[in-house]
């Protein structure tokens, strides 16, 4: 009876972690695995964990993919990169601004 209420919590506190994590932009099974397999620390860990999608990128060398800042190594074409003069804007930033400049543009024209 025991077992199965601790099951119970271990597996509302693994969907808690793992719907943390994916809105965070990141995997919601990892994070299920890791806040079931340790409830609270889990759930703590996925709360204070980075945001993905805010993230600073930079652009492959070769084939021109947007990359994460911190990655060594391109995951399309597999150049080595160094570390950056110049980072682009996050895709957090870069959604932030295109759905601005959208309103913008809304409220021109409709001012017309």
């Amino acid at each position: 009876m025991l077992a199965s209420g601790y099951v119970v919590i271990c597996l509302f506190f693994g969907l808690a972690g793992g719907v943390v994590g994916r809105i965070k932009g990141s995997s919601f099974a990892l994070w299920f695995l890791i806040s079931a397999a340790i409830p609270f620390l889990g759930l703590l860990t996925a709360i204070l964990y980075r945001w993905e999608n805010r993230e600073l990128r930079r652009q492959c060398p070769t084939c021109g993919r947007a990359v994460k800042l911190h990655d060594a190594v391109c995951m399309r074409c597999g150049t080595e990169l160094e570390f950056p003069e110049v980072a682009l804007a996050s895709e957090d930033m870069m959604r932030r601004r295109t759905s601005s400049s959208g309103a913008e543009r809304a409220g021109a024209t409709s001012h017309s």
